[in-house]
């Protein structure tokens, strides 16, 4: 007979496990509740193409695993891939639990042995580490008011939300600290066996000696189950707040952008469109299609976006990150990446109603642009792309901002009134400025090599017979602008000097459309793809060489859409290849010792990846290189991108381009090199609005190579 005490027990027992059945299915069962709205609303926005499965897996391992975004910041960055990783072994713990209280066994994964003991290990020493770093979290917040952490879209709400889940994870820890603890008192004077190993709770096991071993499992208990119902909780209000991050983040990544930074999302409709109207006999074919609904150009509302960006705003962690390196933003304008991922997440909060009951089109009188995002934010953008680099989850915040450009120029016609102009001279004249199509060839003109006029070859006067090897692209900025035509003199001089094989194409050559692109002309870019790239194919270019970093993007990332597959070669980079081959030979003595800095442009350096070109090439010349405090992929932008160039910059507190050239102006060099027509143009104008051209000189590189060789 078993006596009354045991009886009671084993009932108590039986109700432990029951509670925590019950417990355990309401939580799931809310928590799906929760996934199963998202999921939903994802089911009616914009498709998002999912492939190449195994480069996502190693994107995901390297940025949300290893953490390597969030580790270019050493310090702060090492303590929060601390804390994600010890949420990784701490996981293992939790699910035991889990188990544990359904089933009513202590520890059952201690089958493992010696990988229990070294995961059980490592959730002890992770507790205290985590519980400390989360301290110093919430001291940044509200002692110390990290700049990053504050804005206009950070809201009192959005601080409190951040400090209780910071506070819930500091429980967390704390519980489970006294779980470890607690069980370390209680084996010992039960004279138990003790599974695995507890560096830190065991040391703490010893202010409790007094306590008698029933008092001992209470508070056992008491932290188990504060534990469990903590995880419990915060795993269900996560889905409605900012936190929400901790389930999305790593998704986030798996599913993000494979394709460059500088890469755009070719419109297909637009496409169409446009092959129509170069082909008119396509215009009257018959597919056999039904005729469909016009699809809306660009970015007005929340439903208008794809999933994907859908699941960006909840992945969000609202660190600020993308904010803090915004040029515009750094400059005192209006634009903050981190409000138009907010924003989004708030409009669709808004709709989320409606989009669950199927309408996804309900009008409620308000929009994501206009009631959230104001016009003024999205022409500030320079299209960097600092944000998207920075960013520790894999944000595209340019993506969505040049969505939503595109609706304003295609479906509303509202652009500034600088970009118009551009719009209409690249319609009309096939150049950002209002020039003839005819004179694009007069760079050209009276350029001399040793005394000897140089004639460029155009590809169309070249016989048949000797094909070019290269595609000199000379850009708009090339043809047109005054500086830089000087800068394309001099480079042609070296392509003459080293007798390199190549030709342009003269008059024929029409803008590349990149600003078109990026300032939300869809339309007027794939005409002028579609135009260059019919010319190209018929001259059978195979290899482009240009000066300007944003014609280069253009036709190595977005040309490849539109049948234009070319090798495309930035001219740093062929001076580099030229030096490493031995053909390229400098003298070293025309700037050596001289003191210099490069800007590395956006489109060249963190867009492409490419900042040792230049540099090797700058070293080649014996120049003492004096690096800006923010340079290579963290380069600060000149502010000309994105269409910036061509119209009145936002109201802030100063321009993005003297922003940068008093950061060049620290270094005390004596020459800023640059590789970029439009990083030419605006520090030139920071030199002179600094008052400092009888100090400082502004050179591209292949200026500076060319009369390194007395060219």
């Amino acid at each position: 007979m078993f006596g009354f005490g045991y009886v009671i027990k084993n009932l108590l027992f039986m109700i432990s496990q029951i509670v925590f059945l019950v417990i355990l299915l309401v939580s799931f069962g809310v928590l799906g509740y929760s996934f199963s709205r998202v999921f939903k609303i994802m089911k009616q926005l914009k498709p998002f193409k999912i492939s190449e499965i195994g480069k996502r897996f190693v994107k995901m391992m390297d940025v949300a695993i290893i953490q390597t975004k969030i580790l270019k910041r050493p310090v702060i960055g090492l303590m929060h891939a601390l804390v994600f990783w010890g949420f990784l072994v701490i996981l293992v713990g939790s699910i035991e639990m889990i188990i544990d209280g359904l089933t009513g066994t202590e520890r059952v994964l201690s089958v493992l042995g010696v990988v229990y003991d070294v995961i059980i290990a490592g959730g002890d020493i992770f507790a205290l580490v985590i519980a400390v770093f989360v301290f110093i979290f919430i001291l940044r917040r509200t002692i110390f008011h990290v700049s990053r952490f504050e804005g206009k879209e950070m809201t009192k709400k959005s601080h409190n939300d951040a400090l209780f889940a910071l506070g819930l994870i500091f429980i967390l820890m704390i519980s489970l600290l006294g779980i470890n603890t607690f069980y370390n008192v209680w084996v010992e004077k039960s004279a138990g066996e003790f599974v695995g190993l507890y560096p830190v709770s065991s040391a703490l096991a010893g202010m409790f000696d007094n306590m008698s071993v029933e008092q001992a499992h209470i508070w056992y208990k008491i932290n188990w189950w504060t534990h469990i119902l903590v995880i419990f909780f915060f795993a269900n209000i996560l889905p409605y707040s900012k936190h929400f991050h901790v389930f999305m983040s790593v998704p986030n990544v798996f599913f993000s952008r494979l394709q460059p930074l500088g890469k755009m999302d070719t419109m297909e409709n637009i496409k169409e469109e446009v092959k129509s109207m170069m082909n008119p006999d396509l215009a009257f074919a018959d597919n056999g299609a039904d005729s469909a609904e016009l699809e809306r150009f660009g970015v007005l509302d929340a439903q208008d976006v794809s999933w994907k960006n859908y699941l960006d705003s909840l992945a969000c962690t609202q660190c600020g990150r993308c904010t803090s390196v915004c040029p515009a933003n750094t400059t005192g304008k209006l634009l903050s990446p981190r409000k138009i991922v907010m924003d989004l997440r708030a409009r669709m909060k808004e709709k989320t109603p409606s989009m669950l009951k199927g309408d996804k089109n309900f009008d409620d009188g308000r929009s994501l642009l206009g009631d959230f995002i104001t016009e003024e934010e999205l022409w500030a953008c320079t299209t960097c792309n600092a944000c998207a680099y920075e960013c520790p989850i894999s944000i595209n915040h340019p993506q969505i901002i040049l969505e939503m450009r595109r609706y304003l120029v295609m479906e509303k016609s509202s652009a500034p009134s600088g970009l118009n102009t551009v719009f209409q001279n690249i319609e009309n004249n096939g150049a950002p400025w209002q020039f003839n199509c005819l004179d694009r060839m007069l760079w050209a003109e009276n350029i001399e090599l040793n005394g000897k006029p140089v004639n460029v070859p155009i590809i169309s006067e070249l016989p048949e017979d000797k094909q070019a090897e290269y595609l000199l692209w000379v850009g708009s900025s090339g043809a047109f602008d005054d500086r830089y035509k000087k800068v394309m003199q001099h480079f042609v001089k070296i392509l003459h000097h080293l007798n390199v094989n190549y030709a342009v194409l003269g008059v024929e050559e029409s803008d590349s459309g990149d600003v078109a692109r990026r300032a939300g002309n869809e339309m007027l870019f794939q005409m002028q793809a579609m135009t260059n790239i019919e010319l190209m194919n018929a001259y059978n270019v195979k290899k482009i060489i240009t000066c300007d970093p944003h014609d280069y993007n253009t036709l190595k990332h977005d040309y490849p859409d539109f049948e234009g597959n070319y090798e495309v070669i930035h001219h740093t980079e062929f001076l580099r290849d030229l030096i490493n081959n031995g053909i390229l030979n400098l003298k070293s003595e025309q700037f050596s010792g001289k003191k210099v800095t490069f800007h590395d442009p956006c489109y060249l350096g963190r867009i492409n990846g490419e900042v040792a070109a230049p540099r090797l090439v700058l070293k080649s010349l014996n120049v003492e290189v004096k690096e800006m405090k923010r340079h290579g992929k963290n380069s600060f932008c000149c502010g000309a991108g994105g269409g910036q160039m061509f119209k009145e910059a936002e109201k802030g507190d100063k321009e993005v381009f003297i922003e940068r050239t008093e950061e060049a102006i620290e270094t005390d060099a004596e020459i800023i090199v640059t590789a970029c027509p439009f990083c030419m143009t605006m520090l030139t104008d920071g030199i002179k609005y600094k008052n400092q051209e009888e100090k400082m000189k502004n050179y591209d590189i292949a200026e500076l190579v060319s009369i390194d060789l007395g060219l």
